[in-house]
């Protein structure tokens, strides 16, 4: 068994630890105050009440779950007898050099360190490391403690048995880790989420439709196939002679934009930030926002009990 460190306690910290502590692991977790400490003993009491509630555990459950996660505001104390780190903090490449150098002051060199990061390859997270090849990148998805998916990367000096160690603690986690070959710049699933994002932006800077029949060809189309068969399965089913066809005279069509389109500038321009801002596509009082919070919470919760059902 890893003994497991998490450095950053914010929403994806204490969430990747809810994960690794109802799996049955012991985790430390890291955060730079008390304040902060406080924000995700808090964030965690929500997420083991709405997981009670859902009857993904009991209450008893629920509470031995809170047992095995400690908090702290000292460093050492947290990775002293760490042998598996994941780093969580904000994406700032100075922020993570910085901590990786104290680290490596404090730990010895076969402890893993991984990093949550979502866009920052690992080989240029891990240049000024003495030793490169403990490092590794394990990208969970928000929400973590939900969504089972972890992308695993590898950097040009990461060593195949921190890969393997990576993958067999996320299995035990009960994630779906996938493995990148190479480096790639949002790695798998961003780079999927934003494609399917610049068309959809294309599509409303021209005028094509609405934004609300835009998301709605998504979420009651493709969004109900997709937890099923993902893009190449879909096709496998659809017919490859098809899928190929559809692709050589529709691809010339598709967006080439290299960079946002021309409503989400001027969204961003006038501070109309989405949800956090009251104001973004759409209109976000506090009624809308808890409500389809809410809504998308139940819809995962619903996916992972099907999962764990299923055994997967």
């Amino acid at each position: 068994m890893e003994k497991i460190s998490i450095l950053g306690c914010g929403t994806m910290g204490h969430s990747i630890a809810l994960s690794a502590a109802w799996a049955g692991q012991p985790v430390k977790v890291y955060g730079i105050s008390e304040t902060d400490l406080q924000t995700a003993a808090k964030g965690l009491g929500q997420k083991l009440q709405v997981m009670t509630d859902n009857e993904l555990f009991s209450k008893e459950e629920a509470e031995a779950i809170n047992g095995r996660i400690s908090l702290s505001t000292s460093l050492q104390e947290v990775v002293g007898d760490s042998t598996f780190i994941i780093e969580v903090i904000p994406e700032v490449l100075e922020l993570k050099h910085k901590l990786y150098a104290q680290l490596e002051e404090l730990v010895a060199e076969d402890v893993i360190i991984a990093s949550n990061t979502s866009g920052f390859k690992p080989s240029l997270l891990a240049e000024h490391l003495k030793h490169p090849n403990r490092f590794v990148v394990t990208h969970f998805w928000n929400p973590a403690h939900l969504i089972p998916l972890v992308e695993v990367v590898k950097g040009q000096h990461t060593d195949e048995s921190t890969v393997e160690r990576a993958m067999e603690l996320l299995k035990v986690m009960n994630k779906k880790p996938i493995l990148l070959n190479k480096e790639l710049p949002g790695f798998i699933g961003n780079r999927l989420q934003y494609a399917l994002f610049r068309e959809a932006q294309a599509l409303l800077d021209s005028g094509a439709a609405s934004k609300e029949d835009i998301d709605a060809a998504v979420t009651y189309s493709i969004g109900h196939r997709l937890p099923v068969t993902g893009p190449l399965m879909t096709a496998d089913m659809g017919g490859l002679d098809v899928f190929s066809a559809i692709s050589n005279y529709l691809f010339e069509d598709l967006s080439k934009a290299d960079s946002s389109g021309e409503v989400l500038t001027g969204l961003v321009e006038e501070k109309k930030l989405g949800d956090k801002a009251g104001e973004g596509f759409y209109e976000w009082d506090e009624e809308t926002s808890r409500e389809i919070n809410a809504e998308r919470e139940q819809t995962l919760v619903h996916f992972l009990k099907q999962d764990l059902e299923a055994g997967k």
